[in-house]
Parts: C-alpha cells; sequence; structure tokens
C-alpha cells in the first residue's frame, strides 16, 4: 500500500491507497490499528471538550466509509445526546458515514474500568494471537486488575493481559 503524498495526514490520519495488484481487495485493509487507536484518541479529544461527561468506549471504522462511535454517560444515552455528539464529530462526515450510538447489551469492554465495573457479568474476549488454540475466550468476568482480565470459561480460570485482548464486549441476555 502507498501512503498518499498530497495529503499525507489529511484530517489527523493518513490516506492509504492500494498498490495495484498488491494483494485482492477484499483482503484489504484501508486503516491499520494504529490508525484506529490514534482516531480514538482524537475522538476522545473532542468530547472531552465539548462533552465532558460523554466517555467514548469504541470508534471504529468499518466497510471502509462508516465510523461507528459508541458512547456512554452517567444519565444515560439519548437520541439528543447522540446528535450533540454527531455535532461535535462533523468534521468527518467528509470522510465517513458517521454513526453514533448507546452501547447496547453487547457493550463494549475497551478500558480497565469497563472490566471492573461488570465483574459477575459474562463477557466474550477476542484475542490478537489464539491461546491453546482459541482466539476467542467467552465466561464470566471474575477479576479485573489494571493490566489483566480473569474470565472463568468453559475451559477453566483464564488470566488475559489487556494487550493480548483484540476486542471484547458483554455477552447479552446475561
Amino acid at each position: 500500500m502507498l501512503v498518499s503524498n498530497d495529503s499525507f495526514w489529511r484530517r489527523g490520519f493518513p490516506v492509504v491507497v492500494p498498490e495495484v495488484g498488491a494483494r485482492p481487495l477484499f483482503l484489504l485493509s484501508f486503516l491499520t490499528e494504529e490508525t484506529v487507536s490514534a482516531l480514538q484518541r482524537q475522538i476522545e479529544e473532542l468530547l472531552a471538550k465539548a462533552e465532558p461527561e460523554v466517555e467514548l468506549l469504541l470508534a471504529e471504522v468499518v466497510s471502509r466509509s462508516t465510523l461507528r462511535v459508541f458512547i456512554d454517560h452517567p444519565d444515560g444515552v439519548t437520541l439528543g445526546l447522540c446528535e450533540r455528539v454527531s455535532g461535535v464529530l462533523n468534521e468527518y462526515r467528509d470522510r465517513y458515514a458517521l454513526e453514533v450510538s448507546s452501547p447496547g447489551q453487547d457493550r463494549p469492554l475497551t478500558k480497565p474500568q469497563h472490566f471492573s465495573r461488570f465483574l459477575g457479568r459474562h463477557a466474550r474476549v477476542r484475542l490478537r494471537e489464539a491461546r491453546g488454540g482459541h482466539r476467542s475466550v467467552t465466561g464470566e468476568l471474575v477479576g479485573a486488575s489494571d493490566h489483566d482480565v480473569t474470565i472463568a470459561g468453559a475451559d477453566g480460570v483464564e488470566t488475559i493481559p489487556y494487550d493480548q485482548i483484540f476486542r471484547s464486549n458483554l455477552v447479552p441476555g446475561d
């Protein structure tokens, strides 16, 4: 992949252009994990200034053209709050379709505090690399520290460092 020279840091993140014949388009990843993390940090900074009580749970780019943002608020997430957050993030609309939403039943767990808050609930944790032949662990959250989370699953109790977690969320219906 090539980075476009004419607009290398457009809106704070690189514009990536695929090399012709580099690989099949369905395998092409336009945004790296580092770029998405930078995007999440930028959005957190914008929200901290404009809506300080709003917590950004997750910002992700889906289908290369949609920016999906999950937020939370101590008083709950209303349509009015989603509209205000959409306004704060207006600068991203020239590049993405913007979706702002409450976390829902399958709430993303992205910070150590999230895991601590939901001890006793069931979660699914997807790993960056397979452990014991599995890339996913589902079970009850039984412990959480600043460095790792402990889950009691079907294969026993496992402690997983946060840096090995690709994505995690609560299991609905728990």
